[in-house]
């Protein structure tokens, strides 16, 4: 029996746990669009979502039975066995969900659920069944294969319909508006709109209501007779109040519109999602309740689960507000709300995952299907597609805080309307639907309709798509693995297993969270090289030099470290030294990006004034790339083992990299204070230490001559002289630009 209690109480407090590693991972599904677009101030846009959370838990009532009777057949499992299932689910969910929020990717916590309690349950059959010295073949009686199998089946072929709806919709609602939708919308935005908010009357209010807690069966029999006539009044209704909204006040209805979406999606999250946070606890206390009307709790089977039930409405309730107090407090929410945005933006910029061989194959492949599609279509059809999605007449104002939206309120309303219709249809059905997949899905399928993933980004775009849908399968395997193993480590050996597993998951959640603030930390520290909108070129400009001063700090501390790493012969700060490197690299093509931003303000007659600008670009990819080389060198010699350098080479390197760095903290120091510098000074010192990197270069010679400096030594010595001498050049140069800019002011 105590185990028993012990097993409740942890499934009370994972419950907890679980609602807000849920709910951070989640939370992107029905804030993408808002933030995405814009659309009010992220307190708005929350208070709405947080309102949607608190009605859609209502709804949720007959979701629970998943958890019961979903997966496994209940009636061949006694308590204690059940309870070992359901806290091995609990303790891997919450470890799994807080590992993806910790690097920012959104999953399906509707995958992890399921396989997790396929996982335990198929650990505890199996070890039922050996006991009995019986056939593994009777697997099938406990286990709820048919329902299995129609779950996933349904959730992977969502993957699949919600990105070709996303497309087709985005597509049409594209055509009929195009970029430029001012007029169109306050033409004939109110059927569009009425036809919207229908459609979330329709799927959310009478689809979802099979579920609600708090209606009764007569209620949904009045909702099911008069249905045609509530759809009529809706449209009728909605149309004629955004339209007189249009005319007469001028409003864009998108924004409400978009809102309305968000409490919409954010209701049918709730309502298809709760299952997947607190239904296994749930189910954990009904099977005590059972087993305690029983004459022998420990003995009892559990057919009592197979019954229909209807939780709470106040526990619905408690669990929305905790839903509701992570959604504006939780960190990790943000970190992947911004992976989902970045990868649908419409704009370019930097790019968060790197190309692999797959995507780049799939663009070359996506790229031959159009350009072959083309020059069967006729020609003035493909002119007239193209006049429509000209993004040329997208102009989005940036909004009171300088931010400019990543996509237009046209895309984001077909957002949540696509999303927002296929989750609750799926909720009315009590198919636990992955959401993420859906809403994901919808946006990634927007926005390759509209153009998001051009030449320039398409690659990256892709890349971090198939980055996303790897890490679905991932959830899967590593779900059912770890709840298998779990549930096998707690069936033998009960209370010791129990306290072991909440140590180390009490231990990896700590990590998590360390590793997390490590992430946006460096993210922190990249938004600064940010260039926001602008509209003086000169104070962009100027914006760019402050950038580069901070980035040539960056490089001095790397060069640095580099160097104290190689002569110390310690891994742990060359590694360092290496992802500084990495970071070094991305925040120069920022500013390299941010340069492009500035020079399209400038004007023709500034062109002599632009081309100076342009040399800053070369300057920079060179000073990034020898500091690289330096780091990467650096690295590779301790990391295989090579011999240290010789103690004269340590000393004349040290001198080489204090004068570089000497060259590289004034340089920078002269653009974040945008002050003059004494130039011919400067200019002695550069032409010092290149003569001295000449008179190095020479007694390496002497060195290799006499064998005394082997070849590995030789080519790391070379490296850093090389390096040296490319950067002390360029970061003279660019002190000369700016030299020369400041006086022309």
């Amino acid at each position: 029996m105590e185990l028993i209690i012990l097993s409740l109480v942890i499934l009370g407090i994972l419950a907890i746990f679980d609602l807000v590693v849920g709910v951070s991972n989640d939370a992107v599904n029905f804030l993408n669009s808002a933030i995405g677009a814009r659309v009010a101030s992220i307190k708005v846009i929350l208070i709405v979502a947080g309102l949607g959370i608190m009605a859609g838990v209502t709804f949720s009532s007959g979701m629970m039975e998943v958890a019961r009777k979903g997966i496994f057949h209940p009636e061949h499992f006694i308590l204690p066995e059940l309870l070992i299932i359901f806290v091995a689910v609990m303790l891997t969910d919450v470890l799994l969900l807080d590992l993806f929020n910790t690097f920012g990717l959104p999953t399906s916590t509707t995958v992890s659920i399921i396989f997790e309690l396929l996982g335990a349950s198929v650990a505890v059959s199996l070890i039922k069944i050996y006991a009995a010295n019986e056939s593994f073949v009777l697997l099938g009686q406990y286990i709820n294969t048919a329902k299995v199998l129609a779950i996933i089946s349904g959730i992977f072929l969502s993957v699949a319909i919600a990105f070709s709806v996303g497309i087709a919709a985005q597509f049409f609602s594209r055509m009929l508006f195009t970029f430029d939708y001012g007029k169109r919308l306050r033409r004939y935005g109110g059927i569009w709109g009425g036809l919207a908010l229908t459609m979330i009357v329709y799927f959310i209010i009478i689809k979802g209501a099979k579920g609600a807690s708090f209606l009764t069966q007569q209620h949904m029999d009045w909702i099911h007779v008069n249905t045609v006539a509530i759809l009529c009044a809706t449209f009728v209704g909605s149309t004629a109040l955004l339209q007189a909204l249009i005319v007469v006040a001028n409003v864009n209805i998108l924004r409400p519109i978009v809102l309305a979406g968000t409490f919409a999606l954010a209701m049918a999250f709730a309502a298809n999602d709760l299952v997947n946070f607190i239904g296994v606890p749930l189910a954990g206390f009904g099977a005590y309740a059972s087993g305690m009307a029983a004459a022998n709790p420990l003995t009892a089977t559990m057919e009592a689960l197979k019954e229909p039930v209807r939780t709470d409405t106040l526990l619905l309730l408690a669990a929305g507000a905790v839903m509701v107090l992570t959604l504006f407090y939780s960190k990790k929410a943000r970190t992947v709300t911004k992976t989902e945005v970045s990868l649908g933006r419409q704009d370019e910029g930097a790019e968060r995952f790197e190309s692999f061989f797959l995507a780049r194959i799939i663009v070359r492949m996506g790229t031959g299907f159009m350009e072959g599609l083309r020059t069967v279509l006729p020609g003035r059809l493909v002119r007239a597609v193209a006049a429509r999605k000209d993004m040329s007449m997208a102009q989005p104002a940036a909004t009171a805080d300088g931010e400019v939206p990543s996509f237009d309120l046209i895309r984001a309303s077909v957002n949540m309307m696509v999303a927002s219709a296929l989750v609750s249809f799926a909720t009315s059905l009590k198919l636990p639907l992955s959401t993420t997949y859906v809403t994901f899905m919808v946006a990634m399928g927007t926005s390759l309709a509209d153009g998001a993933w051009d030449r320039e980004s398409a690659v990256y775009r892709v890349s971090g798509v198939l980055m996303v849908i790897g890490g679905w399968f991932f959830t899967a395997f590593i779900a059912f693995s770890v709840a298998f193993g779990y549930a096998f480590f707690l069936y033998h050996f009960r209370i010791p297993a129990l306290i072991v597993l909440i140590g180390l998951s009490a231990f990896v959640l700590w990590k998590n969270h360390k590793k997390h603030r490590e992430i946006v930390e460096t993210e922190r520290e990249g938004e600064v090289y940010n260039l926001k909108k602008n509209k003086d070129p000169m104070l962009a400009v100027s914006t760019s030099f402050e950038q580069t001063g901070r980035l040539l700090e960056q490089v001095s501390a790397s060069l640095g470290r580099s160097f104290t790493g190689l002569t110390s012969y310690d891994r742990v700060e060359l590694r360092i030294a290496k992802n500084d490197a990495k970071k070094i690299q991305d925040w120069t093509n920022i500013i390299i990006a941010n340069i492009f931003k500035a020079l399209r303000l400038l004007h023709q007659s500034e062109m002599k004034t632009a081309q100076r600008y342009t040399q800053i670009i070369s300057n920079l990819q060179e000073i990034a790339e020898s500091q690289r080389d330096v780091a990467m060198r650096s690295y590779l010699h301790v990391l295989n083992h090579h011999k240290g350098l010789l103690a004269v080479q340590v000393k004349e390197l040290d001198a080489v990299v204090r004068g570089v760095r000497d060259l590289l903290d004034v340089t920078a120091a002269s653009l974040r204070q945008d002050r003059i510098v004494d130039m011919p000074l400067l200019r002695e010192k550069s032409d010092a230490l290149a003569s001295r990197i000449s008179e190095f270069d020479a007694n390496q010679i002497t060195r290799v001559q006499n064998e005394s400096s082997k070849t590995r030594l030789s080519i790391l010595f070379y490296g850093y002289l090389v390096s040296a001498s490319k950067i002390s050049a360029c970061t003279k140069n660019l002190l000369e630009i700016f030299h020369r800019s400041l006086k022309l002011k």
